[in-house]
């Protein structure tokens, strides 16, 4: 058994403590928040094999050039001159070819269907019941050429071996009757499925803590000490944790963690909105992407969330209540019965989700630090992803052949 000090505690410092907790480790997470305002849980709840296309492709450049002049858009860029955003921004552009999109499906894949599998397993847990449904999700599109571009996802998505249909307006109309649309077709994506991000992380936090794991809350790491390639102690402020192995799994604060040893981890955060509005008819059952305007819209709770936005630039904590109207405006294009009222800011949820430049996560073990692993970069996918992470983590610790191929997503590759 050893000692494991998880640095950061969302959706994937969660995943592998339970994992390693598993696995008989000793485990503490150190978390510089209250648990209570992670990148989880304002999370559009999408686990989604369908989504083996990295952020990183040809089309985003041309299209978040555009989208940059529009202040509703759904991907804008914050222009900076910050060295981290043009260190980024060059890797992005290297990788935003046909042949990194090609290569990284696979990797894509493969970690997308193994979470989705462990989702299964936990959520057949007692006591784990955290609303996932497998009705799969809905890539609705209102123009020709949307149409033909998701055409051409599916059928990759077909060549990949994935269970999904194209199907026409009244195809869509017939698998929710109640709801009115407005659209030329979709894509359904039936290998895809949807849960209830609060839930899963309240249960996680409440298992975790019953079984041993320490969380520690408000805890924020301030100082990092090495000695002969490993990493010896963390400080948050005043007080010391030693471990055997130790996990940056910080999310969007993840360079910063790696900066004190001296470790490269490229990552912008992408600042992401959601809000909740009350569905007492339940008219959807199915979650849909709007392809057009980039936005996601799950039923939940007996509510639906509506979320949207990728705005990448510094951390910050302000609410760009254009980007929220951009959301609230795309949704009657779509679905006529469906008209969300702009929220109060109270009302709004915002997140960023930790995106690396060629949109692959990164997962391993550190080349410069024997003793530490590296999970992080999930971009838009981090909930998605949770589990297969947690579970790779814990098989690297283990020093044991991991469930899939993992060198796509070294957190050596930059």
């Amino acid at each position: 058994m050893s000692k494991i000090v998880i640095i950061g505690g969302g959706i994937m410092g969660l995943c592998s403590a339970y994992y390693l907790q598993q696995s008989g480790h000793e485990v503490t997470i150190l978390e510089k928040g209250d648990l209570s305002d992670n990148c989880s849980f304002g999370n559009a709840g999408m686990i989604v094999p369908s989504h083996f296309i990295p952020l990183a492709a040809p089309g985003m450049v041309q299209q978040g050039i555009r989208w940059m002049f529009n202040s509703k858009s759904p991907f804008y860029v914050k222009p900076s001159l910050s060295g981290e955003l043009i260190s980024w921004g060059v890797k992005f552009l290297k990788n935003a070819n046909n042949a990194h999109v090609e290569r990284s499906a696979k990797p894509l894949l493969e970690i997308s269907l193994l979470s989705k599998k462990l989702y299964g397993e936990l959520n057949a847990q007692p006591g784990f019941d955290f609303g996932l449904v497998e009705k799969g999700i809905l890539m609705f599109y209102k123009t020709e050429k949307a149409g033909e571009e998701e055409a051409h996802l599916a059928g990759k998505a077909r060549e990949l071996g994935l269970d999904m249909a194209v199907l026409s307006a009244a195809e869509c109309k017939a698998l929710q009757p109640d709801l009115a649309l407005d659209v030329l077709g979709a894509v359904h994506y039936r290998c895809d499925a949807h849960l209830y991000p609060n839930k899963l992380i309240a249960l996680l936090v409440n298992y975790l803590q019953t079984n041993g794991v320490k969380i520690e809350r408000n805890a924020e790491v301030t100082r990092i000490e090495t000695a002969g390639g490993k990493i010896s102690k963390v400080f948050t402020g005043s007080k010391v944790w030693d471990a055997d192995q130790y996990i940056i799994a910080g999310g969007s604060w993840s360079p910063a963690i790696a900066k004190m040893v001296d470790i490269n981890v490229p990552l912008m955060p992408g600042k992401g909105y959601s809000f909740m509005v009350p569905e007492p008819q339940q008219r959807m059952q199915i979650p849909a992407l709007l392809c057009e305007a980039r936005v996601a819209i799950t039923p939940m709770n007996g509510s639906i969330r509506y979320g949207g936005t990728m705005e990448l630039g510094k951390l910050n904590n302000n609410i760009n209540m254009n980007r929220v109207k951009g959301i609230v405006e795309s949704v009657p294009k779509y679905f006529p019965d469906l008209h969300p009222e702009v929220p109060a800011e109270k009302d709004i949820w915002f997140g960023f989700r930790p995106s690396s430049p060629d949109g692959l996560p990164y997962i391993g073990r550190s080349k410069k630090y024997s003793n530490l692993v590296v999970a992080t970069g999930h971009g838009m996918m981090g909930l998605s992803l949770g589990p297969a992470t947690g579970l790779l983590v814990k098989q690297v610790v283990d020093g044991n052949k991991t469930e899939i191929n993992i060198d796509a997503f070294s957190p050596n590759r930059f």
